[in-house]
């Protein structure tokens, strides 16, 4: 510890661990540490759904056990986040705020200004990377401008990779000469009413020690057949790590760093990095283009005739549209909070092409049902589906789930387990809608995937005027 014993406060936000956290590191290295988490959702751009605060509580009580077991406790306030940081930092006399950085465009104004008025103050402000392997403003294209396809931005993320070491958690930390007031978790009203929680939490372990668990995993079970099963929704073939990412619980770096320990010879080349690298695109996007999270990027887009059809955007968000794939991936969505991707590929193509309810309205569902809903990946997934995005998919990319249930639920097993109507019905009359037992309250399609597929097709021809 620095003799000076400076007294730093660290402001942690989606970087809930202790490990590989250069905010943490750095300021271990300075003196007395206060680590500081506001629950201030009035200041995100999108308050945190229902799925993602029941996450954020079960990750703030790990991080505070991570905490104490280095010799200090993790502080919790509300409200505004710069009176909170000045108090402390009046209250406790702190020399610094230290804080990893983050890319959304309401907290990136918010976090200039509080940088500003800070260092206004006296205090000492360091930002760090630790979110990305490459952030925004460290890729552009030829001309000096964003991408906007993912393959160019991708192979020129992987050129910048550097075989940088994760950061150790520091192994002692010195906590404040003074005592804190800290708001109880329980005070931020996180967990859900409704005893929905308990189900995600049959499936799920927030924390540090869970990502890692789950990385582990992962690599020795599935990575290497990863390319070739992870398209399939009722196998192991995917590492779940997306809400542990979305909350800053393990960093990319780290995951990174794993495969390439791993002794995998094609780690950098895979599939899987490359969905890493899918993640920065969104950022990158985001960065870039931050009028993205409501409006579409391809402005021509604004000229698509969406319907509002409330009855139907209820029917697809409780699982009731008479097509069990796309049922079966809606009902696991609100039992657990997640999704299988290919699955949510399906589901998002029949709102925005089958029933042309407006990307916006699937964005806002996801963003309050994912356990991993994330703002760059959630608005960039929903406008690559729509054809508004960048790298978007082609407007006659209209996903039938017919098809896609038999070529990716060969034997019908994820239907079965998420649709209890249809258990009792075998591949393949259980992938096709008009052949589906209705004597057990399952309802019939709300559309015809012909006729559906037509009006998107003539839909679509508007925005080329």
């Amino acid at each position: 510890m620095n003799t000076n014993e400076q007294t730093i406060i660290v402001w942690f936000r989606s970087d809930l661990r202790i490990e590989d956290n250069p905010a943490l590191f750095e300021a271990a290295k300075e003196g007395r540490i206060i680590p500081v988490f506001i629950w201030s959702p009035e200041e995100e751009d999108m308050s945190p759904g229902a799925a993602t605060r029941w996450w954020l509580h079960q990750s703030i009580k790990s991080l505070t056990e991570s905490l104490e077991k280095l010799g200090t406790t993790l502080v919790l306030r509300t409200g505004e986040s710069i009176k909170n940081l000045e108090k402390l930092a009046k209250d406790t006399g702190a020399k610094g705020v230290y804080w990893n950085r983050r890319y959304e465009p309401m907290i990136r104004r918010r976090d200039d200004e509080i940088a500003c008025q800070l260092r206004q103050a006296g205090l000492t402000v360091k930002t760090f990377k630790a979110s990305l392997l490459a952030e925004p403003e460290e890729i552009e294209n030829k001309s000096g401008l964003p991408f906007k396809v993912f393959t160019p931005f991708w192979k020129h993320c992987l050129k910048k990779l550097n075989a940088s070491t994760p950061l150790p958690a520091p192994q002692k930390v010195e906590p404040p000469k003074v005592s804190l007031r800290t708001t109880e978790l329980s005070e931020l009203n996180l967990e859900p009413e409704q005893d929905w929680g308990h189900s995600m939490n049959e499936v799920w372990t927030p924390g540090e020690r869970g990502a890692a668990s789950a990385l582990e995993l992962f690599i020795n079970d599935s990575f290497n057949d990863y390319a070739k099963i992870r398209n399939f929704p009722n196998t192991k073939g995917t590492s779940r790590l997306s809400p542990h990412l979305r909350f800053g619980e393990i960093s990319p770096r780290q995951i990174k760093h794993s495969l390439e320990q791993s002794g995998h010879a094609h780690w950098k080349e895979s599939h899987y990095l490359s969905e890493i690298g899918w993640r920065e695109f969104g950022y990158h996007l985001l960065y870039h283009f931050p009028h993205t999270v409501r409006e579409p990027l391809r402005p021509q887009f604004n000229r698509f005739p969406w319907k509002e059809n409330s009855p139907q955007l209820r029917s697809w968000q409780k699982g009731q549209t008479g097509y069990p794939l796309v049922d079966a991936g809606m009902r696991e969505l609100w039992a657990t909070g997640w999704m299988h991707n290919r699955v949510r590929m399906v589901v998002a193509s029949f709102l925005v092409k089958h029933l042309l309810i407006h990307w916006r309205h699937g964005a806002d569902w996801f963003w309050d049902t994912l356990v991993d809903a994330d703002l760059a990946s959630n608005t960039q997934g929903w406008q690559w589906t729509a054809g508004s995005g960048a790298d978007a998919a082609p407007y006659f990319r209209i996903f039938n789930p017919t098809t896609q249930a038999i070529k990716f639920d060969p034997e019908g097993d994820y239907i079965r387990k998420w649709v209890p109507e249809l258990r009792h019905m075998s591949a393949p009359d259980i992938f096709e809608p008009s052949k589906v037992d209705r004597g057990q309250n399952y309802p019939n399609p709300i559309v015809d995937h012909s006729d559906a597929r037509d009006r998107a097709l003539k839909a679509y021809e508007k925005t080329k005027a």
